[in-house]
């Protein structure tokens, strides 16, 4: 079977071809904007990068977030009760610019990237500095206009797939998938875990079967053992539900950010 490419030529795929160069794997962290508020946003983006971040997962707060778990659930709220939208975001992140040029792909459903408008979506993405976008709902059937405007822009567009994609739908995102591959670890929502499913191990060999691209692998990753467990056969381990209840457990302590950053590099296996 002929493979797809689609790497980035920009920050995402710099990103990962050090990473190859160094025989090394990726680490990739997840944050919702505007939790606890924008100023500590901008903070843990440095921080997380220090940390030693691949990229970052900037969570866009939703409303109905219903691939998320109760933990990321509870982030959006946090947010949307401060009322950050997307140009909060976009702001935020031109600001943290400043001090991390690590590569920052937005994670959000579509509606809200519908309603700011997709062209203005991909001009002020590039102009803040994003890197990429995942849309979760946003099935590959029906994003080719999507992807050519990000592409236009020269921003990735990255999928999610699932134990359950199909193999055809798989090809679909091979054609359409640009920077790296989201494969979830299995069906449900996002949540921390004990123990990770056997069947993400067999989605990335499904995955590397048709792209060339590189293979990140989330949901239910949790403590430094799951990272090492993941990086034995993908080439990013996603974090979030972990990192988002961390936030959570120590918000209004004035060294949030910097435990944050001690969980995250306590991810990293030694």
């Amino acid at each position: 079977m002929s493979r797809a490419g689609g790497a980035s030529a920009g920050r995402i795929g710099e990103a990962f071809r050090k990473l190859e160069g160094a025989g090394r794997r990726g680490f990739i962290p997840f944050i919702t904007a505007g939790d606890p508020d924008l100023r500590t946003t901008r903070a843990l983006l440095v921080e997380l990068a220090r940390a030693g971040a691949t990229l970052i997962e900037l969570g866009v707060p939703f409303s109905d977030p219903v691939a998320d778990g109760p933990v990321i659930q509870r982030a959006s709220e946090r947010a949307l009760r401060q009322n950050v939208g997307l140009a909060d975001v976009l702001e935020t992140l031109a600001d943290a610019r400043r001090d991390t040029d690590v590569p920052v792909i937005l994670f959000s459903y579509f509606n809200p990237l519908l309603q700011f408008g997709v062209e203005r979506l991909a001009e002020e993405s590039a102009r803040a500095g994003v890197d990429g976008i995942l849309a979760t709902d946003l099935v590959p059937e029906e994003s080719a206009e999507f992807n050519a405007v990000l592409t236009r822009r020269g921003l990735d567009q990255i999928f999610l797939v699932a134990p359950t994609t199909s193999d055809a739908r798989l090809r679909l995102v091979a054609e359409r998938a640009s920077g790296f591959v989201y494969a979830v670890s299995r069906a449900g929502v996002t949540g921390a875990r004990t123990d990770l499913s056997s069947e993400a191990a067999r989605l990335v060999g499904r995955v590397r079967g048709v792209t060339r691209l590189p293979v990140a692998v989330g949901f239910g990753i949790s403590r430094p053992e799951h990272v090492a467990e993941v990086w034995h056969y993908a080439d990013a381990a996603v974090v979030g539900s972990a990192l988002v209840a961390e936030i959570e457990e120590h918000a209004g302590r004035p060294d949030l950010v910097a435990r944050v950053g001690q969980f995250a590099r306590s991810l990293l296996p030694n």
